[in-house]
């Protein structure tokens, strides 16, 4: 096992997507960069999802990161706002697919909880403990690239823990959906 790997993360949108990459050597994470993709000017949603899709290749075969963490759309009060968001992050997780890169989902309060410490923190709190924890000189305007940064992090500090990203209402669900690490 390699002592050092890249990871992605993405905070889907389809005004803006945001992103961030850390190398992790020797367990130690390292800032590569974050920015975003600034859809607002296109009003065409397919194009919007073509741009996501172009942009993720771009990044991947740019930075060949090992894994990618991706922040899982949340029910909020508008389906249709939903719906969006689920086809940003659709593309964004084909993009990594067709470059067999493993992908993992986290829910927003999971990202700010493993940042922060509070799953309830406002994005400039996590913007803030990312600056500190990885020693950003500055951060962006838009903080949607701090969120794609904080779905790397989020999977860094969740490394090794089983099945990140899902999760069991008891043994039977963990037994059921890890059938395959039972032994008989």
């Amino acid at each position: 096992m390699s002592n050092e790997k890249i990871i992605l993360g993405i905070d889907p949108g389809t005004t803006i997507m945001g992103f961030g990459l850390i190398k992790v050597v020797n367990k130690q994470m390292k800032f590569i960069q974050m920015n975003e993709l600034m859809l607002k000017k296109y009003n065409d949603p397919y194009t919007k999802l073509k741009l996501i899709f172009e942009r993720t290749l771009e990044l991947i075969d740019t930075y060949h990161p090992d894994e990618i963490a991706i922040e899982a759309p949340f029910f909020g009060k508008n389906v249709q706002s939903m719906l969006k968001l689920g086809r940003a992050q659709g593309v964004a997780m084909a993009a990594g697919l067709s470059r067999q890169i493993p992908i993992t989902e986290y829910l927003p309060k999971k990202i700010k909880m493993s940042i922060t410490g509070n799953g309830n923190a406002s994005k400039e709190q996590v913007a803030k403990m990312l600056q500190n924890t990885l020693g950003l000189k500055t951060l962006p305007k838009n903080l949607d690239s701090t969120d794609g940064l904080a779905a790397a992090v989020c999977h860094f500090y969740n490394e090794g823990r089983v099945e990140v990203g899902k999760n069991y209402s008891g043994w039977s669900a963990f037994v059921k959906q890890n059938d395959s690490r039972i032994k008989k």
